[in-house]
């Protein structure tokens, strides 16, 4: 039953989602050149959804699919769910194989609960004729057959939404029969013969199929509950609607009622578990000589945390969920990433396409005769719609040459006319052109003074990232290469194994560079403070009674010229700067940079001292310090007067809310539990007290020394490091140029 393209479209359509999986057969390889993972608007079983909004939800997902993907003449097989279906293995008498269709027939009836004419059905033998085990009557081989069915209605209903957006279905699966067909091909796992099985457990939104696969046997349950019921009980306990329980459940592992949310679900962990353990005593009370050795765990309900670990720990056996499939192999042309984040979600898919490219165990077919005549016609009827407006349009225009060809006949004069019209038109646009051409110097003046102002455009951005570089990090601090990894990934749990006073991390919260024309004489511009929720500004250097008029003129040149902001002078009467001998061009950058760290000691991160060439242990200045030797001598910045409290300031204190602390310092938030009361500061990403609290006993109570003064803990520390770079590329000062 493989495709005759190679290739083939498997669809499953979900509660949350449409998944869709594009596989193709070549010299035995199979190869996925195509997939797609379109979540609907809502959960088709969420609370309040009708059956016509359903529709529609379902509706908008195919049709996005089928503007995001080319299906061409590639067969498309579609899963209908376990709940709506019906699966039986029986062992039939053994006859000789002709009369093994009539035979099944006969069961079918027997085994159907429903009226065989209600329903669609189809039949596979699970073993060779005459392999089962022997009769006792005669000791031949018995015949193993699984009957599979579906009314016909549910089909129907099934199969129409895929008729509205004029895709063609040729194969209909059971979803439990398409993951057999998945476990059977790609899991190395299943053992070769039927006394070892693993169970493909695919938690659904609304439902849960449970598959035991052997070698030659399957056998299936649905269990009515999914990933709606834990969404259910967590609206129940916070009392939400059903849209607002999804998000925080999917959510949960990043909230800060993680524990009150895993509480809520609970009891459906406890049920899905119980539900789960009864269906395999079920099976090993049918099957003693069978042993379950695995679970492997797919579809959307795996993403919830802690579930599987709970379901290993309930159930006693391994629980594993893949990252991957080991049989398949990915195209180029398919992003082989985000192929993986979705593995758990194309189980079925994957078991449906292996069918179609006729690779699975299970081949039966429950698309009914009747809608694969009229979807076979239907896909007929554009072809020949488009023979006959093709036909139609050779007609026109045969007919139109001829009307053209009489009118060229009688309108040579109008024509010439008409050409004439032309020619003086192209003389005049050939006039107007060299007028246009004549403006072009003055223009190319106008549009260099324009491309001028992106001439140093660059500047101010490398400096900030000269900085950061500076910044504790994996390549300056690689023994603690662990922490910034985790921190940059966001795995706040990791960062949280390593004590807060031993994280060699700076946080800047302000970070300003003002341009001037003699850094000498420059003063610091100020730092934005705050205490107590209320904001102020902290000055900076004064400016004195005079100024160097040039200097001046060169900061309002840059500032015109190239957008750079200016820094205030500050030149003394007394002196006051000191210049570094053999620096000729004053010209930079005044920078004040704001920020906290958790570290025990922060003036060992930002200033060390007696640190020498241990580049191990230098800190952020001395690095700036040494920039040419980081940058091989590149460096178009040089750090200007370290030993002159003019050029060089470093401020720092406790992370206090009573004292004056830079702004921007953690999240503000009213403590009431153990580590902290009243208004305290924490880290946006570990939630962590950073700023000083009372110190608190068991009890709970506030810490007291002998003279009855509370005791309080520091935790982070802030700084203010106020440094001046000189920019040895700088532009010349305006007097330069005038001598030039």
């Amino acid at each position: 039953m493989a495709t005759e393209s190679g290739a083939v479209w498997a669809i499953d359509i979900g509660d949350n989602s449409l998944k869709a999986l594009h596989l193709s057969a070549s010299g035995g390889a199979v190869e996925v050149i195509g997939f797609d993972n379109i979540q609907h608007g809502k959960i088709l079983t969420g609370t309040g959804v009708k059956r016509e909004e359903r529709d529609e939800l379902i509706a908008l997902s195919l049709r996005q699919f089928v503007k995001q993907n080319d299906l061409g003449n590639d067969d498309v097989i579609v899963s209908v769910p376990s709940q709506n279906s019906f699966a039986r293995f029986v062992n039939l008498p053994p006859v000789e194989p002709k009369r093994i269709p009539e035979i099944v027939r006969f069961e079918a009836a027997q085994q159907i609960p429903f009226d065989i004419d209600d329903v669609q059905w189809d039949w596979q033998l699970m073993t060779e004729p005459g392999s089962g085990e022997p009769s006792p009557l005669d000791g031949r081989g018995e015949n193993k057959v699984g009957i599979f069915a579906i009314k016909n209605d549910v089909v129907s209903s099934a199969l129409e939404h895929y008729s509205r957006e004029n895709i063609t279905v040729s194969y209909v699966q059971m979803a439990p029969m398409a993951l057999y067909n998945y476990a059977l091909y790609d899991r190395s796992d299943l053992g070769d013969s039927d006394n070892q099985a693993i169970v493909v457990l695919n938690i659904g939104a609304e439902n849960t199929d449970l598959v035991v696969c052997t070698r030659s046997t399957v056998w299936q349950r649905a269990i009515p509950m999914g990933g709606n019921a834990f969404t259910r009980a967590v609206a129940d306990t916070f009392k939400l609607s059903f849209e607002k329980a999804e998000k925080l459940k999917c959510t949960a592992a990043m909230s800060k009622y993680a524990r009150q949310i895993l509480q809520a679900m609970k009891p459906v962990f406890t049920d899905l578990a119980s539900e789960i353990q009864r269906s395999m005593g079920f099976y090993n009370s049918s099957n003693p000589g069978t042993k379950l050795s695995k679970i492997i765990a797919l579809g959307g309900g795996t993403k919830m945390r802690g579930l599987l670990k709970y379901l290993a720990q309930s159930l006693r056996i391994p629980v594993e969920r893949p990252d991957s499939f080991t049989k398949l192999a990915i195209s180029s042309s398919v992003s082989a990433a985000k192929f993986h984040e979705n593995v758990c979600d194309f189980g079925v898919v994957y078991g449906l396409a292996l069918q179609g490219l006729g690779l699975g165990r299970i081949e039966s077919n429950l698309l009914p005769r009747s809608v694969a005549r009229s979807m076979a016609w239907a896909a007929k009827a554009k072809y020949f719609t488009a023979a006959a407006l093709v036909l139609l349009l050779v007609s026109v225009l045969c007919l139109a040459r001829t009307f053209m060809d009489r009118a060229n006949y009688r309108g040579n004069n109008r024509r010439r006319q008409e050409i004439g019209s032309v020619i003086g038109t192209a003389r005049q646009t050939s006039r107007k052109l060299k007028a246009q051409r004549d403006k072009a110097p003055g223009s190319e003046a106008i549009i260099q003074k324009g491309f001028d102002l992106f001439e140093y455009r660059d500047v101010v951005p490398l400096l900030y990232q000269t900085i950061i570089s500076s910044l504790p990090n994996e390549k300056n601090n690689p023994e603690r290469k662990e922490l910034y990894q985790a921190f940059t990934a966001g795995d706040v749990e990791k960062v949280r194994q390593i004590p807060r006073k031993e994280r060699k991390q700076i946080f800047i919260t302000s970070i300003s560079a003002n341009f001037t024309g003699d850094i000498a004489f420059a003063g610091f511009s100020g730092a934005d403070f705050t205490r107590g929720g209320g904001s102020v500004k902290r000055g900076g250097t004064k400016s004195f009674d005079e100024f160097d008029e040039e200097e001046e003129l060169y900061g309002r040149q840059m500032s015109q010229q190239y957008q750079f902001r200016p820094t205030s002078s500050a030149i003394g009467a007394g002196g006051g700067a000191v210049e570094e001998e053999g620096i000729e061009d004053r010209a930079g950058f005044v920078v004040t940079i704001a920020g906290y760290s958790p570290y025990k000691n922060i003036g060992e991160l930002i200033y060390p001292t007696g640190v020498g060439d241990d580049q191990g242990r230098w800190g952020v200045v001395t690095r700036l310090l040494h920039l040419d030797d980081i940058a091989d001598g590149n460096s178009p910045f040089k750090l200007y007067g370290t030993t002159e409290v003019e050029h060089f300031k470093l401020e720092k204190g406790v992370v206090d809310l009573d004292a004056e602390i830079p702004a921007g310092i953690g999240l503000r938030e009213r403590g009431t539990g153990d580590e902290g009361r009243g208004t305290i500061l924490i880290d946006p990403m570990t939630k962590e007290i950073i700023s000083k609290v009372a110190d608190l006993d068991e009890d709970g109570k506030e810490k007291i020394d002998r003279q009855g003064k509370v005791i309080y803990k520091e935790n982070d520390h802030w700084f203010i490091l106020n440094v001046k770079f000189i920019w040895k590329d700088a532009p010349p000062a305006p007097s330069e140029v005038e001598e030039g």
